[in-house]
């Protein structure tokens, strides 16, 4: 494992990017012309523009609201004030990290805050489509897991580890998408129509458990660091691969008709993704690693560089259809 020699600042790091994309994601229509003024907004009417005369204002104000021209950048401020003070909250309090673990707490806030803009507002909010959550909010959260992963213990267990991310999911996966095809085939649920691949599909969502709840208890109990590492690494790799298992279903299912040779083909490129996302990550930690010992007069762009490697190496994972997550 590379040793990087980086500030300890870095321990926020994944505020930044979630910030700055925030920034992008929420606000679509920043370049858009219909908010500008006519002199700016349409260039091809200049004769009309001299022509006509402009508006004079009816009255000097002394005070005034402009609330659209910092509507994007103040509701992100305050998004991310309220999560942080959720948090901080959080770990304030005695009584209820020991009743609700965080990542509970975390939906139900987000589920009541939700329903009080969608009553508000009367209209319905905003999607988050699939290609902004996996380009933009999930390499921070894969960062965050990754950099602090404790090495020596991970890779002593990796064979342990590749066994249950690996083949325990595969194993998950297949027994659910089974089991419930089975079981729509008996009837009686209205379900006989759905194919095996939907039900193989619904699989890969779930299967991936997150064991969040799990790790807090085994950190207030001080349990074994060998069965710590092991329920930990394999929800980082689980991750990995239910998403690439999602992507070839989905894949299947845009085809016609699927052969046994599509079927060879699919484990052949889920073996691909995963070893090519290694690859890929291996090359830019390697590129971080000599960058960064360059960085002894400028430190402060250290946690730049290795944000900016990572989120290279998942981006390029992405673009040659490899496991950005691995990457």
């Amino acid at each position: 494992m590379l040793n990087l020699r980086i500030p300890q600042t870095l321990t926020h790091i994944h505020l930044l990017p979630l910030l700055l994309l925030l920034l992008l994601l929420l606000n679509p229509t920043a370049s858009s012309t219909q908010d500008l003024p006519p002199q700016l907004g349409n260039h091809s009417t200049g004769v009309e523009g001299a022509n006509s005369h402009p508006t004079a204002p009816t009255a000097f104000r002394v005070f005034s609201v402009d609330y659209h021209h910092v509507q994007a950048p103040f509701e992100i401020v305050l998004w991310i004030m309220l999560a942080s003070l959720a948090k901080l909250g959080f770990h304030w309090s005695g009584r209820i990290p020991a009743v609700v673990p965080e990542s509970c707490l975390l939906i139900m806030v987000g589920l009541l805050v939700g329903g009080v803009i969608y009553g508000v507002r009367y209209t319905a909010p905003p999607v988050l489509s699939a290609e902004a959550f996996f380009l933009y909010l999930l390499p921070p959260i894969v960062l965050d897991a990754g950099y602090f992963l404790p090495g020596r213990l991970f890779f002593e267990n990796l064979g342990t580890i590749l066994w249950y991310a690996v083949l325990g999911t595969l194993w998950n996966v297949l027994g659910i998408g089974l089991s419930l095809y089975g079981l729509c085939r008996l009837g009686g649920w209205g379900l006989e129509e759905v194919s095996l691949l939907h039900f193989l599909l619904f699989g890969s969502l779930i299967a991936a458990v997150d064991p969040v709840a799990v790790l807090s208890v085994f950190e207030e109990i001080h349990v074994n660091e060998q069965l710590h590492i092991l329920v930990f690494g394999e929800s980082l790799l689980n991750d990995a691969v239910t998403v690439v298992l999602y992507k070839l279903f989905e894949s299947f299912l845009r085809m016609p008709t699927v052969s046994s040779v599509d079927i060879l083909a699919g484990g052949c490129q889920f073996v691909v993704v995963g070893l090519g996302g290694l690859f890929v990550g291996l090359f830019f930690g390697l590129l971080a690693a000599l960058t960064t010992r360059f960085t002894a007069r400028a430190q402060v762009i250290a946690p730049l560089f290795v944000f900016l490697y990572s989120y290279l190496s998942y981006l390029t994972s992405e673009m040659l259809h490899f496991s950005g997550i691995m990457a």
